[in-house]
């Protein structure tokens, strides 16, 4: 592979010109020649509006092929992109946006709709994605009119027609040189712009290269957010370097469009956070597991293997069915889904991986991970377990290598604090490495809790127990008063259509504290639980925001 990670999206847009590139699920289709050309547009209004090199771009939308398309210009042109979250409220994006130094804002019009321009008073012009319409302008000189006459200058430029040969990307970029300013919030006084640089890109699609083999048009179905680096990198730049058609959803993926969506297209490859598989396995297998005579056809050995041939084609036919593998990442995955599907054969493997490290450090392929396992370090990374015993001894999970990011913009103390002085990343998180390299993660380091004799408790290991059990939907594990209280949010589909009421509801979830409790050693077992009336609040990547529920009436 070049070594270019703008030259990767240079080729493969000439050498593609004719296939498919991106398609907003049932609505237009662009061709690569026709992102080309957006792109160049794009390209000319920078130029004319005085847009430098280095200069930030700030891109907030849900995701589309205008909003691809907004960032390959951008990165393409020699400027930083700043994806922004379309959850984060009007003040974290005005914060976003002043705090980058960004000078051009691409947004989605339902989001244009409550922001405040006056507050972002270093924004030179704010771009529609719908058509790329200017909405707004801060210059001595009308950007409106350059967006005009766009087509006219276009014209201008290549009378002989626009041919891939012509088509000519920013390449005078370092590989230490910032390409993406990613936020892990958009709070302020909590946000962290993580600078990532071409290298870790680049690093990130020669990992994907190696272990992903996609093909010049092969589908790909694009849910994950595509401002947060997981969706970013291997749901869409990995997919546009390979020639691939990449369908957006562009609205919230419910579970309804999702799998109309994998019906329809049959993508290649599927990402998933656990939640997703989790619902799926809850919803679709395990209410007919629970049937007596499943329970006992199961018991005898060819029918077993039969039964478990016919349960994986059923589940793989969820997913549409043409795929290698289905990735899963993003938050910890529940150990008694994952050890199911892996006994009936199914075609997934789990990541690990972050922002910092755009996002990859650990993976294998479904054929050959293990349980339980996050996969081995991969292409120009280490992994190392901060414990004088990684193999037995649970530490945190320090990385090394081409994908980590520069550091925090404008954050120097955040940065320093994140090293170690010997130059490792700290994850925060905690894990295990075994003699082969495979990565076993035990939980988020400030999520641990310490039991009455100063025991490890991983709070995510007894939710995991908990969520299986009859009528919960999710659970969330904290500290009350020294004891560990249970809040669960009950599956009143279930509870509905069933027939039960609150009152049943609370001796339900006290029986299942009992049988939660027999898997538990003494130090970590559950006191108490408490109904929570509504689903838990989460982060883009699906999992929990914990922080938001540590004082929950702890009175």
């Amino acid at each position: 592979m070049d070594k270019s990670f703008i030259k990767l999206i240079e080729q493969s847009v000439k050498q593609n010109w004719d296939h498919p590139a991106f398609t907003d699920f049932k609505g237009v289709t662009l061709k690569y020649s026709d992102v080309a050309r957006k792109i160049d547009k794009i390209h000319t209004i920078f130029e004319k509006t005085g847009i430098a090199k280095g200069d930030k771009i700030a891109l907030i939308g849900r995701n589309s092929s205008n909003w691809a398309v907004a960032f390959l210009a951008s990165v393409t042109y020699g400027a930083v992109i700043v994806p922004i979250l379309p959850d984060f409220k009007a003040d974290n994006v005005h914060h976003i946006v002043n705090h980058s130094d960004s000078v051009v804002l691409f947004i989605g019009d339902p989001i244009w709709e409550n922001l405040d321009e006056s507050q972002m008073r270093h924004v030179k012009c704010i771009i529609s994605l719908s058509k790329f319409d200017v909405l707004h302008e801060n210059t001595p000189f009308s950007v409106k009119e350059i967006r005009e006459q766009v087509d006219h200058f276009f014209e201008e430029k290549y009378p002989d027609g626009f041919t891939p040969e012509k088509v000519c990307y920013f390449q005078d970029t370092a590989p230490n040189d910032v390409c993406i300013i990613n936020y892990t919030s958009g709070t302020t006084g909590f946000s962290k712009g993580v600078m990532l640089p071409y290298r870790s890109l680049w690093s990130n699609m020669l990992f994907a290269s190696e272990v992903i083999p996609l093909n010049a048009g092969d589908n790909v179905v694009s849910i994950l957010p595509l401002a947060h680096t997981y969706g970013a990198a291997f749901e869409f730049l990995f997919e546009v370097t390979r020639g691939c058609h990449v369908h957006f959803l562009t609205r919230n993926p419910s579970p309804k469009i999702i799998l109309e969506a994998f019906d329809a297209i049959k993508p290649k490859v599927v990402l998933a956070v656990p939640l997703i598989i989790e619902k799926i396995y809850k919803k679709n297998i395990l209410e007919a597991l629970k049937r007596p005579s499943l329970k006992l056809l199961l018991k005898v050995p060819v029918i077993d293997r039969r039964i478990k041939q016919i349960i994986c084609k059923k589940i793989s036919s969820i997913f549409g069915g043409n795929f290698i593998e289905v990735i899963i990442g993003g938050a910890a995955f529940n150990p008694e889904v994952e050890a199911f599907l892996k006994d009936i054969g199914f075609r997934f493997t789990v990541g690990y991986g972050m922002t910092e490290c755009g996002p990859i450090i650990t993976y294998d392929s479904w054929k050959t991970t293990r349980l339980f396992s996050s996969g081995k370090a991969v292409v120009n990374m280490e992994v190392k377990i901060d414990s004088s015993d990684p193999l037995n001894e649970v530490g945190e999970i320090l990385v090394k290598g081409e994908n980590v990011m520069l550091g925090y913009y404008k954050n120097p103390e955040a940065t320093e604090q994140t090293f170690t002085k010997d130059g490792w990343l700290k994850t925060g998180d905690l894990g295990l490495i075994d003699e082969d390299g495979y990565l076993y993660i035990k939980g988020r380091s400030k999520n641990m809790l310490l039991g009455p004799s100063g025991q490890n408790i991983y709070p995510e290991e007894i939710e995991a127990i908990i969520n299986n059990l009859p009528y919960v939907q999710e659970s969330l594990v904290v500290e009350q008063n020294g004891k560990l209280t249970a809040l669960i949010f009950p599956d009143f589909d279930a509870t509905d259509k069933d027939g039960y009421a609150n009152v049943d509801l609370e001796r339900i979830m006290e029986d299942n504290k009992t049988l939660a409790n027999k898997s538990l050693p003494g130090y970590s077992q559950i006191a108490k639980v408490q109904l929570y009336p509504e689903e838990f609040e989460k982060t883009p990547k699906r999992s929990i925001k914990r922080f938001l529920y540590q004082s929950v009436n702890q009175a």
